[in-house]
C-alpha cells in the first residue's frame, strides 16, 4: 500500500501528460488540440492553428489539476491505494475524462462532432493517460 497526496497527483498528472502527448504527437492527425480551438475562441483572435503552444500548455495545466484531483479522491474511495486499484480506478477516470471532453468541451463548448477515427484517437490517448496516472501513484514514485 502507498500514501497518495497532493504532490504525487500533481506530479502524476505532469508526467501523464507528458506521456499522453507524446502519444498525440505521434500517432495524432497534426490537426492543433481542442485545447487550441478553446484558446482560439474565447481569448484570441484567429483560428486555432495559430494557438497550438497556448493549448498545449492549457492541456498540461489541465493534466497536472485533474492527475491532482483524482490523488486527492483515491483515498477517499479506496481506502488504502494499491497499484492495481489506482491504475483499474485511473483507467475508469480516463474514461470519464474522455467523455466529459467529447461530450461537454468538443461538442458542448466548441461545437466540434469528432468523427469516430478522431473520437477513437481520443479516447485512446486519455487512456493512456489514466494508465499513467494510475501506475505513477499506485507504484508510489513520489
Amino acid at each position: 500500500m502507498v500514501t497518495v497526496t497532493l504532490l504525487s497527483g500533481l506530479a502524476g498528472g505532469l508526467v501523464a501528460t507528458i506521456l499522453m502527448t507524446v502519444f498525440m504527437l505521434t500517432l495524432g492527425d497534426d490537426s492543433p488540440p481542442p485545447t487550441a480551438a478553446l484558446w482560439a475562441k474565447f481569448v484570441g483572435s484567429a483560428g486555432p492553428e495559430a494557438y497550438v503552444p497556448q493549448g498545449m500548455v492549457l492541456h498540461l495545466l489541465y493534466g497536472v489539476g485533474a492527475g491532482a484531483a483524482f490523488a486527492l479522491a483515491l483515498p477517499l474511495v479506496v481506502g488504502e491505494v494499491s497499484l492495481a486499484t489506482a491504475v483499474a480506478l485511473a483507467l475508469a477516470y480516463a474514461v470519464g475524462l474522455t467523455i466529459v471532453g467529447a461530450v461537454v468541451w468538443m461538442k458542448g463548448v466548441l461545437g466540434v462532432d469528432p468523427d469516430r477515427a478522431t473520437a477513437m484517437q481520443f479516447g485512446f490517448f486519455h487512456l493512456v493517460y489514466g494508465l499513467v496516472l494510475g501506475g505513477f501513484l499506485g507504484a508510489g514514485v513520489v
